[in-house]
């Protein structure tokens, strides 16, 4: 019961689910791409990240000193399930469009320090 009550309540903040979608739509991510969609500083982005991972719904890699976030490979059955519910519906949501579109032109313009 703990576990379910702390994968639903990960979801439960706007910032995380808008997170979790990005990763959803663009596959592996790092905190400035997060940065420049969410307009949020790299602490709170780093923080909704870490409270993610703890969560069962991301994995880091680190390349030198970038670290890169995406959705975890080995989800439990219960972020699996809601997964595809959030690729059926949320992702439809106008906020969520909208962070793919910027998402999409961050990337292709995205600084070369970013990299």
């Amino acid at each position: 019961m703990k576990h379910l009550a702390q994968t639903i309540k990960a979801l439960s903040d706007p910032i995380r689910l808008r997170i979790v979608l990005l990763l959803q739509a663009k596959g592996e991510l790092c905190v400035c791409d997060l940065m420049a969609v969410l307009g949020l500083p790299q602490s709170t982005v780093s923080r909704h990240l870490a409270y993610l991972k703890h969560s069962c719904w991301v994995d880091i890699r680190r390349e030198g000193v970038w670290m890169y976030y995406s959705l975890s490979r080995d989800n439990c059955d219960i972020c699996r399930e809601m997964l595809l519910t959030l690729e059926n519906y949320a992702a439809q949501l106008p906020e969520a469009v909208s962070d793919r579109a910027a998402m999409a032109a961050f990337l292709k313009d995205k600084p070369a320090r970013c990299s």
